[in-house]
């Protein structure tokens, strides 16, 4: 008998079926998971629009000189300040250059910047001074940098729909757009979008007036300030 008979044939179908079963039953589920895991769409505003913040990195180069701080660099630095002064406040980093220029320039330089941002209100304990590789640059800058961030929020205005057509009961594509784009605008310090801000520490003398007060009975709260009554104008009564 050939193993090209019928019969002889009939034995491998018979043990392959069972494999081709199990394959199609882990394509069938492969093809469900796909469908469960995507996402649905979004509904709500807070969904379809939300506010990205990135962070921005502020830096100023400084020219290393033997007989310190220009007026020009004086200057800068002071708009640095301010600059640093309307974000979050993050630590300020001096970066000196190493190999590279004159130490005792860079040196100079690197310490009145220090100095010039500690009397223009920067605490000593958030100015850190280190060192990076100039790889033999005669003129590597000073660096001094701080990290702030940017908060945007979404472009609106990029489609229209039908107010009066409600019977999917389906929020508007635009509805809540200009409102996430509004605070991010508005913000103060996109930062506070990442965590909560640091609080300051209870005023323990505070509580403790208070608490001795409701143990007495008597009103916890200040004394009205006879400067805050407001009188309207006696005249023509």
């Amino acid at each position: 008998m050939s193993s090209s008979d019928p019969l002889m044939r009939e034995p491998l179908r018979m043990r392959a079926s069972p494999w081709l079963a199990v394959l199609s039953l882990l394509a069938l589920a492969a093809c469900a998971s796909d469908k469960d895991a995507k996402a649905p769409p979004p509904i709500t505003p807070t969904e379809r629009f939300a506010i990205q913040v990135t962070p921005d990195p502020v830096e100023l180069r400084l020219a290393s000189h033997a007989t310190g701080l220009s007026q020009a660099q004086s200057d800068a630095l002071h708009d640095f300040v301010a600059r640093w002064d309307d974000t979050e406040r993050d630590p300020i980093t001096i970066k000196a250059p190493e190999h590279g220029p004159d130490r005792s320039a860079v040196y100079r330089t690197a310490s009145e910047a220090r100095d010039l941002l500690v009397s223009a209100g920067v605490p000593a304990a958030d100015i850190r001074l280190v060192g990076y590789d100039a790889s033999g640059d005669d003129h590597a800058p000073v660096l001094l940098g701080f990290l702030r961030y940017e908060a945007r929020g979404p472009h609106c205005g990029q489609s229209w729909s039908d107010l009066s057509r409600t019977d999917k009961n389906d929020g508007y594509p635009e509805f809540g757009c200009a409102v996430t784009a509004n605070i991010a605008a508005q913000v103060a310090y996109p930062a506070d979008l990442l965590h909560p801000a640091a609080a300051a520490p209870p005023d323990a003398e505070r509580r403790d007036t208070v608490l001795s007060k409701y143990r007495q009975g008597t009103t916890t709260s200040t004394a009205a300030d006879p400067q805050a009554d407001a009188t309207l104008s006696s005249v023509g009564k």
